[in-house]
């Protein structure tokens, strides 16, 4: 089994490690609970740099803004698009030296 993103394979699940997993997951549905795994993961990803980005932006666009969008992709590009935005990773690597 091999994992890939944006065509580039990222992770192989041998067959051993396969047999490993499916001692404790139902071979039956084994493909598909990695599908699901695999979904959760970035899924939970995605929502934690969200919530992150948002917490850090929400004053300042509060104060600029008398509205906001309530979509999460609108109100995400509505922070990429100010002037002083910065991705957070600089600023934590900056910090950390």
């Amino acid at each position: 089994m091999k994992f890939f993103v944006d065509n580039k394979e990222v992770l192989e699940l041998n067959q051993t490690q396969q047999k490993i997993i499916q001692d404790v997951i139902n071979q039956d549905i084994f493909v598909a609970d990695m599908e699901r795994r695999v979904n959760y993961i970035v899924s939970h990803k995605l929502e934690n740099c969200y919530d992150s980005l948002i917490k850090r932006w929400l004053p300042t666009l509060r104060e600029r803004y008398d509205s906001l969008p309530t979509n999460k992709d609108a109100l995400a590009e509505l922070v990429f698009a100010q002037n002083d935005y910065k991705p957070q990773y600089p600023i934590e690597t900056q910090t950390k030296e």
